[in-house]
């Protein structure tokens, strides 16, 4: 067998290998699968019992976590495929101390234990989108993996670059099988606010053989997903200010209200191509070469809708007045009269945008183990991938001033703001005109090698068990290009159902699941292939119109409309490469203290990183080049140490530190601003930002009572310096004086502290098919704050981490017996800052908070024979929206619901088979 740990063969094809960076041996699970999913076979010739099913996927998943060096928490693709999930985030969720964040119908960011600073790696390399620093992973198809590994704790010979720790994908290889295989899954899902159907598949195809030259196998992996999303808001945006000095207000004008109202559709088309395949070739036993190779592909055509008006800006009306009678400075309702003749009034908008990633990354290595005494690996990996985003917008207006009504706080528990155009009729395209056009373009792209070795000697010596040594080397670049432009075309007066292409537009799908909290919820809007495909009449019509009004400021814009494309804007341009240089050594230990055996890893890492930032500002409309460099050594102890106090409980203890590199596009140091403004404001990048850095400290207590039972309990701490946050900054420019830069800082000191519950068993001792029942149960606490950098006014002002829940619990019901398995999981997490906002002085002047998130899942699978399993999945049973609160600029203690946010439900019917 290959030089790996096997953890599971699951119905099939559910095969986990342990990390190479796990230091430490997991005991071999045996993979032979059972008549029925779920029941225990006869022991092997070991005399173990073998189980297979979601039991057995949940075994593995915990022999991993008991015996790895660092403190880790896995999914196994059973435990995937068992859930409503499609993709990887949505399986990350289930683990303890993840969070993920949700939008367009799926999960998207991960944090774990309240931190987004991640390393991503697949089969144990780096793995990047376009010009960023990690992968999306919802980019990963539920189907196209292995197993997920969450590592809390890290050992010096993994990849550095995450304070939060690192996520390995874990994808499958030829000698994970006895010998040929074919297996896969067909998956039809319907969403409730879309109201469409969509195809899902994976197959996988492997093979091994005996030849002349050795042992050969090969193994491809096909998965594509695709959703069509539909999540509908009600929402306020802006500040939260007082009325304008020359707005008409009807009464006193002692309150405060947002800057605008509106509805927002975010829908679309999502699809995701995956392959990934590799060839194994054993021609010795202890020798063994590998060649890997993956595509990921990130599909998505948008056509997001929206309708709104101003409450501030503009000067509108305001009328018909009510005052909340709880906070009087507030409202609970109103009517806005738009200012017409200098306003812009209504807004409409449909938004569209073709979006294409393709990811390639191809590997080659192998092992050598020689004289059982010393392990060789090597592994070089090179990476190309390119995002490209096309955007077409159409703004349009009602023809004549409509007045709008405005309820701030509607809707019972799913309490938000509510919009209404009284006596318009928004399904007549002839009632709107044209407002504008906007057409832009971007391009980034990203490539870069790596190469690792690693040796692995062990020794004879009474305490040190093992020696490892190694080094890595990367060399990346990010490239991002964009250009947009936009035509002012109000002033023409054009029908909208004179847009080329408006023959084929009509009522937009209405969302909100028929709400009565949002009645005003279906309008007229072009359609978004007729705007792609007549995008060419568009711009043709941009610039006529453009000339005709010949002002200066239509010139100007139409200057922008010379190629038949947007072309890429100066300032717009970021160049950035960076080569890493990091050796290793470490030292695995093990003695007796008394009758309890100790254990763990002790080392140290060291990275030099050279990084070159290249970016292209505005200076009073001037380009203007700016080139940084930066040129920074980490050294990254780490010591990690195991009790076995019992054969069923241990006691781990870790201290580590990491660091995370900001972002490319952070670093840019090209500024930007106009001179003749007063102040004078600008936006860059930042070249003098530090990596984050963390001094981190774990400790677990873990008892194993059972193969499928667990209860075990941890307490981390991380003391993090230089959190990085866009906020306003005064540099003084040695021509132009004091300039107020928005622009990425390090923060001060941050602190995040918790403690993590587990829990997981099926109830055995139950009798009959009562046996079948189990359960998993973990909760998270945290305790975060970050001090603000100390260049702004309020220096080391403690404040919230954005995205960090203090409390976050899953609670899942499991029940399996015969050939039947279902499992329905709840998730749920408390209050969330998004963000905090500074003034001009760097003093806090509001923020705004998610309340509280829950989700409901549920999914079933019966064995209706040995090769073919159906499933029924339902994702987000209960709709419970998203919420969250603005906060006033000037008021602290005041606030408005910011939106209500409703996810669609995904129902999901299909089938697995494994022949």
């Amino acid at each position: 067998m290959q030089k790996g740990i096997l953890l599971s063969a699951v119905s099939g094809l559910t095969v986990i290998f342990a990390s190479p960076a796990a230091a430490q041996t997991v005991a071999p699970v045996s993979s032979a699968p059972s008549e029925s999913a779920g029941e225990a076979a006869a022991p092997d010739d070991s005399g173990e019992v073998v189980v297979t099913g979601l039991r057995r996927s949940l075994q593995s998943a915990q022999a991993l976590k008991r015996d790895a060096a660092q403190i880790v928490d896995a999914v196994v693709a059973e435990d995937i495929g068992k859930l409503p999930d499609n993709n990887a985030s949505e399986a990350l969720a289930r683990i303890t101390g993840v969070q993920v964040n949700r939008g367009s119908d799926e999960a998207g960011g991960v944090q774990v234990r309240g931190l987004p600073d991640l390393t991503t790696t697949f089969n144990g390399r780096e793995v990047f989108t376009a010009e960023m620093r990690n992968v999306a992973l919802q980019d990963f198809p539920a189907g196209a993996l292995a197993g997920l590994e969450v590592y809390k704790s890290t050992t010096a010979d993994q990849i550095e670059g995450g304070i939060a720790g690192l996520i390995n994908v874990r994808s499958r290889r030829p000698f994970d099988f006895d010998g040929f295989q074919i297996a896969g899954a067909v998956r039809g899902t319907y969403g409730d606010q879309a109201k469409k159907y969509d195809p899902n598949f994976n197959v996988l195809v492997t093979d091994r053989w005996d030849t002349g030259i050795g042992e050969i196998g090969a193994l491809v992996n096909v998965s594509y997903t695709q959703l069509h999303y539909l999540t509908s808001s009600r929402y306020i945006n802006g500040n939260i200010v007082s009325p304008g000095a020359n707005q008409l207000v009807d009464g006193p004008r002692d309150f405060v209200l947002p800057e605008s109202v509106g509805v927002y559709y975010d829908r679309g088309k999502r699809w995701r191509p995956s392959v990934n395949g590799s060839l194994q070739w054993r021609p010795a036993h202890n020798v063994e070469i590998y060649v890997d190779g993956l595509f990921q592909g990130a599909r998505t055509n948008v056509e997001n809708d929206f309708v709104g008006t101003n409450l501030v800006n503009d000067n509108p009306a305001l009328t018909n007045i009510v005052r909340n009678a709880d906070q009087p400075n507030t409202l609970d309702s109103v009517t806005v009269t738009p200012n017409f003749a200098g306003g812009r009034g209504i807004d409409f908008s449909r938004s569209t945008r073709a979006g294409r990633t393709n990811t390639y990354q191809g590997a080659i290595g192998g092992s050598w183990e020689i004289d059982d005494r010393a392990t060789l690996t090597t592994d070089f990996a090179y990476t190309d991938t390119r995002a490209t985003y096309i955007d077409h917008n159409i703004d349009y207006a009602p023809g004549t001033a409509q007045s709008a009504d405005v309820v701030f706080d509607v809707g019972g528990k799913d309490g938000g703001p509510q919009f209404t155009l009284p006596g318009f009729d928004a399904l007549n395209p002839d009632n709107f005109i044209l407002r504008g056009i906007w057409d832009r373009r971007s391009l980034a792209k990203g490539k870069g090698i790596q190469w690792r070795t690693d040796l692995k000697l062990k020794t004879e010596l009474p305490v040190i068990t093992q020696l490892d040594f190694g080094f890595r080397y990367t060399d990346r670049d990010a490239r991002l290009r964009s250009g947009g432009r936009y035509a002012t075309l109000r002033p023409l007066g054009i029908s909208l159902g004179d847009l080329p292409g408006a023959e084929d537009g009509g009522p937009i799908h209405a969302g909100f699941r028929g709400s009565d909290a949002q009645p005003f919820r279906q309008w007229w809007a072009p359609s978004r292939d007729a705007i792609f495909g007549n995008i060419d009449a568009i711009r043709d019509l941009a610039r006529a119109g453009l000339a005709q009004i010949g002002t200066p400021d239509a010139l100007r814009e139409l200057a922008a409309y010379g190629p038949d494309v947007p072309a890429y804007i100066a300032n717009e341009k970021f160049d950035a490469t960076e080569q890493s240089y990091a050796v290793y050594g470490q030292f695995h230990y093990g003695f007796d203290i008394g009758s309890v055996p100790v254990d763990g890893v002790i080392g140290a890492r060291i990275v030099n990183t050279t990084v070159t930032a290249t970016g292209i500002g505005l200076v009073d409309n001037v380009p203007t080049a700016f080139t940084s460099d930066q040129n920074y050594v980490d050294v990254l102890p780490s010591a990690n140490f195991r009790a076995h106090l019992t054969d069923q409980l241990q006691l781990r203890l870790s201290a580590t530190e990491t660091r995370t590199r900001p972002n490319f596009n952070q670093l840019s140091p090209a500024l930007t601003f106009n001179p003749n403004e007063t102040p004078i404001r600008g936006s860059s990048g930042n070249i003098d930002l530090q990596p984050i850095q963390s001094k981190n400290y774990d400790a677990s207590l873990e008892w194993y009572f059972s193969n499928t039972g667990s209860l075990t309990g941890a307490i981390f701490r991380r003391d993090v310096q230089g959190f990085i946050t866009n906020l306003n900054n005064t540099i003084n420019d040695p021509t132009y004086g004091p300039i107020i830069v928005n622009r990425p800082e390090n923060g001060g000191k941050g602190r995040l502290q918790g403690v993590e519950v587990a829990f997981q068993t099926f109830f055995d001792f139950l009798p009959g098919w009562l046996s079948g029942f189990g359960t998993q149960l973990n909760a998270t606490y945290i305790d975060a704050s970050q001090a603000l950098p100390a260049a702004l006014g309020e220096a080391g002002q403690d404040t919230a981490i954005p995205g960090v829940s203090k409390w976050s619990y899953n609670a899942v019901g499991i029940y399996e017996k015969g050939p039947v398995s279902a499992r329905l999981a709840y998730n749920w997490r408390s209050r969330v800052t998004n963000f905090f906002a500074t003034d001009d002085n760097g003093q806090l002047i509001g923020g705004e908070f998610n309340r509280p998130i829950e989700r409901l899942d549920f999914s079933l699978s019966v064995e209706a024979m040995r090769a073919l399993t159906l499933t029924f999945d339902v994702s987000n049973i209960t709709g419970s929206p998203y919420r969250a609160l603005r906060q006033a600029t000037d008021l602290p203690d005041v606030s408005y619901p910011r939106d209500v946010r409703y996810e669609s439900r995904v129902f999901a019917l299909g089938a697995r088979f494994r022949f």
